[in-house]
């Protein structure tokens, strides 16, 4: 179990800007990630160093974005302003994690522009849609990672969560606290001003230490 991704959303109006601004804060371009048919998603990925990547995803107009625990999720988000949604923790074999949520994972694709496909399984969604702190969980059944770049030269180094304590409580603690290695995590205490989940990320990059809220 490993820390494969952090996730933030744009408006479908906005995605563009927002690609660009992130890109430009930590030092690595950003690709199109193409569409999630499932979901009525789309994204854009930027490679990390450690195995790990950011992923800027918005709402399409599709009917499976009102559909999906994933679409719905990342609707939710953008309607109210967007910003960092979950993280998400990748392992080689879902079927431990499936046993604690007590159902199957899904299976999920996405095709890049030039024509690769990648698959995964994915669980825990439909518990993010009403709680930005906890993570999600996937299984890459395909060999390609968007992390593989020889462009990647920015890290996640702090993980701040305005909490509700729900990751301290929850059945998969200990898998979490396993995956995140050497990167710090701080849960504060949520405030009027904003909203339970990922309250910043802070990147270390070639130009020092960047913070993305």
């Amino acid at each position: 179990m490993r820390l494969d991704h952090v996730s933030y959303v744009a408006s479908h109006d906005q995605i563009s800007d927002v690609v660009n601004r992130i890109g430009s804060q930590i030092g690595t371009a950003f690709i199109d990630g193409g569409i999630h048919p499932k979901f009525g998603t789309r994204n854009f990925t930027a490679p990390l160093l450690n195995g790990q990547y950011i992923e800027v995803v918005c709402p399409l107009d599709h009917p499976a974005t009102d559909a999906t625990p994933f679409g719905q999720a990342v609707k939710k988000k953008a309607e109210a302003g967007g910003g960092w949604l979950t993280w998400v923790f990748s392992t080689e074999d879902i079927s431990a994690i499936e046993d604690k949520f007590s159902r199957k994972s899904i299976e999920a694709n996405r095709v890049l522009p030039n024509g690769l496909e990648l698959k995964w399984k994915q669980i825990g969604v439909s518990e993010i849609v009403n709680s930005n702190e906890l993570p999600f969980f996937i299984q890459w059944l395909t060999p390609n990672h968007p992390s593989e770049s020889k462009d990647h030269c920015a890290s996640i180094q702090k993980i701040t969560i305005s909490s509700l304590r729900k990751t301290l409580n929850s059945v998969y603690k200990d898998e979490i606290y396993s995956g995140i290695n050497d990167i710090e995590i701080e849960f504060v205490n949520m405030e009027e001003d904003y909203s339970e989940g990922i309250f910043s990320i802070d990147f270390n990059t070639t130009k020092g230490i960047v913070q993305i809220n």
